[in-house]
């Protein structure tokens, strides 16, 4: 991804890998400094360099994310034998527009009150950067080219590796 694909390739890139991943880690910094990760899942809406979800007000998550702080947010297709890991920037939201843009009837599950729970909060990840791995075809022709990586010394056999910039 990197230095060949133009932003708006790198963002369709991610976008074709994480896309059919339903809960990604999010990984925040606690206030003692401490990394702290946890499932979210994620939103249906094309990758743009933003990752939104939902939460509680109440969570310690919020209390971990400042306007501004890190975040990462790590997804593996297990099906796709992809790996995706995406840094950026953190923020809060209470904006009831973008609440009731997100709302799907799962999220009922957390939110018994409706999408008009005053207990939730949008988390949004603006994405800067982004690292993949992905081996190719099914398990045979994984198995194929792992061998062939082996035999030629060449670990570029065994799959594409990729980082993008994107802010």
């Amino acid at each position: 991804m990197s230095g060949e694909m133009s932003n708006s390739e790198a963002m369709s890139k991610i976008w074709n890998l994480i896309r059919d991943v339903k809960i990604a880690m999010l990984t925040t910094v606690t206030p003692e400094g401490q990394l702290h990760s946890r499932p979210m899942a994620t939103q249906e809406s094309e990758f743009n360099g933003q990752l939104w979800f939902l939460t509680r007000q109440s969570s310690g998550k919020v209390d971990e994310i400042r306007e501004g702080s890190n975040a990462s947010l790590t997804y593996v297709n297990n099906d796709a034998h992809a790996f995706v890991a995406l840094s950026g920037t953190a923020s809060l939201s209470k904006d009831r527009e973008k609440i009731h843009e997100l709302w799907r009837p799962m999220h009922a599950i957390w939110f018994p009150s409706g999408k008009d729970d005053p207990e939730i909060t949008v988390i949004r990840i603006a994405v800067d950067s982004a690292e993949y791995w992905e081996s190719p075809g099914n398990a045979l022709v994984r198995s194929y080219h792992l061998l062939k990586a082996v035999l030629q010394s060449d670990p570029s056999q065994a799959g594409e590796h990729g980082k993008a910039k994107l802010s």
